[in-house]
C-alpha cells in the first residue's frame, strides 16, 4: 500500500509553507475573540508608545475662583500637578503547537478553536489585571496632595441582597458626583451572578420608575443603575478573590486581596493603560518538531491615575 497524499490546507498551490494561507485567518480570529471577550481595556485611558519601557501620565489638580476687588492685581491661582508612571509588563503570550501528524489524522478543524481560545486567554488576563487594579484604585489615596482618594464602601449584605447592592451602587454614584467626577463613562463591573440578580430587581426594569429603556427582563439585560453602565464580566469571579500574591512578569502592581469585593464602580479616568505592542499573531512551521507553533502576543501595562474616580463595594 502506498502512503496517502495529504492536501495541506495552508499551502499555496500545494507547495512551500504549510501555514501560508492560515496566518491571516488565525490573526483575525484571535483579534475578533479578544475584542469580543475583553471588557476592561476600553474603560481606561489608553496610550500607545513606539518605544520605551514606561510612560508618564500627567495628573492635574483643580483650581478655584474668587471675586475681584476693583484695582487689585490679579495674580493667578496655583494649580497642583503630579504624574503617574506606568510600566510595560513582560510580553504577554498565548500559544499552541499543532503536530502535522495529529492534524493529518484529525477529522475536524482545531485551529479556529485554538486561536479563539488564545484570544480569550489574552483578554481574560488583561481584564483580570485591570479589575484588580480598579480595586486597588478604590483603596488608594489621592494622586494630588489635598485631593480626594478612592472609596472602599462596606455593604455587608451586598453579596446576598440585590437591593442592598443597588443602594451601594447609588451611593458610589453619589460619591463620584460629590468628587466632581464626570457623569459620562462610568462603569460598574459585576460577576454574572450579581448581574442577573440586578436584572431581576423590579425597580431597575419597571417603567413606573422611568426605566423602560434600561434593559429587557426576557433577554436578561440591564443597562444602567444610577446612571452607571452595568458590565457583566466572568473574569470578575477570579479577580474578586484573594490575589495577594504577585505574578512573575508584571512590572506594575496588580496583586490584591479582593475576596470580599462584590463590585467596582469607576470612571474611565481612574485607570491608565500604556501599549508598546498591540495584539499580534505569529506562526511558524518547526521542521525539527514537524508541527506548527502559533503565538498570540501583546506588550502593555496598567496603572492607577485618579483614585477619586473609583469605588469598591465589599462585604467586609
Amino acid at each position: 500500500m502506498s502512503n496517502a497524499v495529504v492536501s495541506r490546507l495552508g499551502q499555496v498551490n500545494g507547495a512551500n509553507d504549510v501555514n501560508a494561507l492560515f496566518l491571516k485567518v488565525w490573526s483575525g480570529e484571535v483579534l475578533a475573540t479578544f475584542q469580543r471577550e475583553n471588557k476592561m481595556l476600553g474603560m481606561t485611558n489608553v496610550r500607545s508608545i513606539s518605544s520605551g519601557k514606561s510612560a508618564q501620565f500627567p495628573v492635574i489638580g483643580t483650581t478655584s475662583a474668587s471675586y475681584h476687588t476693583p484695582g487689585n492685581e490679579i495674580l493667578g491661582t496655583s494649580v497642583k500637578h503630579a504624574e503617574k508612571t506606568i510600566n510595560i509588563d513582560d510580553l504577554l503570550v498565548s500559544s499552541a503547537f499543532i503536530a502535522n501528524i495529529d492534524e493529518a489524522k484529525n477529522h475536524y478543524d482545531v485551529r479556529s478553536t485554538y486561536t479563539s481560545e488564545m484570544g480569550r486567554a489574552l483578554a481574560n488576563t488583561v481584564d483580570k489585571n485591570l479589575l484588580q487594579l480598579a480595586v486597588l484604585s478604590a483603596r488608594a489615596s489621592s494622586t494630588i496632595t489635598g485631593g480626594n482618594g478612592g472609596l472602599s464602601h462596606v455593604d455587608a449584605d451586598a453579596g446576598t441582597n440585590v437591593a442592598s447592592l443597588i443602594e451601594s451602587i447609588f451611593f458610589c454614584a453619589q460619591t463620584l458626583d460629590e468628587k466632581d467626577v464626570p457623569s459620562e463613562d462610568r462603569f460598574c463591573v459585576v460577576s454574572p451572578a450579581q448581574y442577573y440578580n440586578i436584572v431581576q430587581n423590579d425597580k431597575i426594569l419597571n417603567r413606573d420608575f422611568g426605566a423602560q429603556n434600561n434593559g429587557v427582563y426576557a433577554d436578561g439585560t440591564v443597562i444602567k443603575v444610577a446612571g452607571v453602565n452595568i458590565v457583566k464580566s466572568n473574569t470578575a469571579v477570579t479577580a474578586f478573590a484573594d490575589n495577594s500574591s504577585a505574578v512573575s512578569g508584571t512590572n506594575n502592581t496588580y496583586n490584591v486581596d479582593a475576596q470580599y469585593t462584590q463590585a467596582v464602580v469607576f470612571h474611565k479616568s481612574a485607570l491608565g493603560t500604556v501599549k508598546l505592542m498591540d495584539l499580534g499573531m505569529e506562526s511558524e512551521y518547526d521542521l525539527r518538531r514537524q508541527g506548527s507553533l502559533m503565538v498570540g502576543k501583546m506588550a502593555l501595562g496598567h496603572g492607577i491615575l485618579r483614585p477619586e474616580s473609583a469605588c469598591e463595594i465589599k462585604t467586609q
